[in-house]
């Protein structure tokens, strides 16, 4: 089975166009591996992953193969964040262009559904620590480079770089309108304990307008501190890979993982209107399996995901009930309703992109059905689970 995954692999990567030369192209479907969630009555779902990095600063991989990445996982936007000052590929890449990562994934795109979305990473210590701006129109503007020393000292250069006051990099941000956001705030390098407490930095920039996001969920670690934080403080919710190596490394979507994302509530498929939604707090973070986001968000987005229909009564007085799950969540669902079902106890899981039929005691015939669901795996606070309510017309 390994060597059958690694051929399968490889052959995608040489196959397609957005791993060589020339633009990429929108690989074959791959239904199981495409992040897809429902639209709600009122927005699109879109998927974003805001936060990636390529060797134009400490990633591993070309952009053009972020974008292939993309394609192949159903993203409808992707924003390439680079660190401005910490360039470890400096010595064999020289880019005095900020810019030349976003430029070349824009051209690998083209052609293509997804949207490159340019962006940038601010790169400080504590209590700056790392902030990601995206939508921004010039990365050169944020970040005042040193003259590289000779030989190469990457530890040198950064030094360097970071003495520029990381508040004018930020507010150089908001000046091209950039939506701005803080990286894994419960970073252990600045919060031993991994539980984070919102500096006096970003405190005033919150109340001055100029930080809109937190990441709640970062890579392989998320942080109900931060998302409590995020309430708090009325920033938009954001969920990110942060990948550095191949997105098939570090999430295995083959074995059936994923990446995390920001599901993003927009009007439209357009740039402008992921920026309004997102500047609007309109997100939702899907993380392991787990969705987070807040109750005017995540209940339309489960109310489209899951559904009861098919209702009617076959073997005497017990009523069979379809549940269908359109999204690419496996729901765990505790039955709150005042009925019991028959082959089943309180909890189920309906799987992704799956119809799962129960039988249901309702004691006397009912002309319309009506469930009380909590759903586990999905927040609207932490260790707040979401409410769902299914109804039916029963045949």
């Amino acid at each position: 089975m390994k060597k059958t995954i690694i051929t399968l692999t490889f052959v995608l990567l040489v196959s397609n166009p957005a791993f060589g030369h020339g633009s990429a192209e929108d690989p074959p479907a791959d239904n199981e591996r495409k992040i897809t969630f429902p639209d709600t009555p009122q927005y699109k779902t879109l998927v974003l992953d805001p936060h990636t990095h390529t060797v134009f600063s400490d990633g591993h991989v070309w952009p053009r193969i972020r974008v292939g990445e993309a394609l192949r996982d159903g993203l409808d936007a992707l924003a390439i964040t680079d660190h401005l000052e910490f360039q470890p590929h400096l010595e064999d890449i020289p880019h005095p262009d900020r810019n030349r990562a976003y430029l070349d994934a824009k051209s690998s795109a083209e052609g293509t559904p997804l949207i490159v979305v340019p962006g940038v990473e601010i790169t400080r210590s504590a209590p700056a620590s790392h902030m990601n701006a995206i939508f921004i129109k010039d990365a050169n503007a944020l970040f005042r480079p040193p003259v590289p020393s000779e030989p190469y000292d990457r530890k040198v250069y950064t030094e360097k770089a970071e003495e520029w006051p990381p508040q004018l990099a930020v507010e150089a941000a908001n000046e091209q309108g950039a939506f701005v956001f803080w990286n894994h705030a419960y970073w252990t390098r600045d919060f031993p304990t991994g539980i984070p407490i919102m500096p006096e930095f970003h405190r005033k920039n919150v109340k001055n307008g100029l930080l809109h996001g937190i990441e709640i969920a970062n890579g392989q670690s998320y942080s109900e501190h931060t998302f409590q934080m995020a309430l708090g403080y009325n920033l938009t919710l954001i969920g990110v890979s942060d990948v550095h190596n191949l997105i098939d490394w570090d999430y295995e979507p083959h074995l059936g993982g994923h990446r995390p994302v920001t599901l993003v509530l927009a009007k439209e498929k357009t740039s402008e209107s992921i920026k309004e939604a997102l500047f609007d707090r309109r997100t939702v973070v899907w993380f392991k399996n787990n969705l987070m986001g807040r109750p005017q968000h995540l209940g339309p987005l489960l109310e489209a995901s899951l559904s009861l229909h098919d209702a009617s009564y076959r073997d005497g007085e017990i009523l069979h009930v379809s549940i269908t799950n359109t999204s690419d969540a496996d729901f765990h669902l505790r039955n709150k309703s005042t009925y019991s079902f028959f082959h089943n106890t309180d909890q189920i899981t309906i799987r992704q992109h799956s119809t799962e039929k129960i039988r249901v005691k309702t004691g006397t015939r009912i002309a319309e059905l009506e469930l009380d669901f909590e759903v586990l795996n999905a927040f609207t606070a932490p260790k707040q689970t979401a409410s769902l309510k299914l109804r039916a017309s029963v045949e």
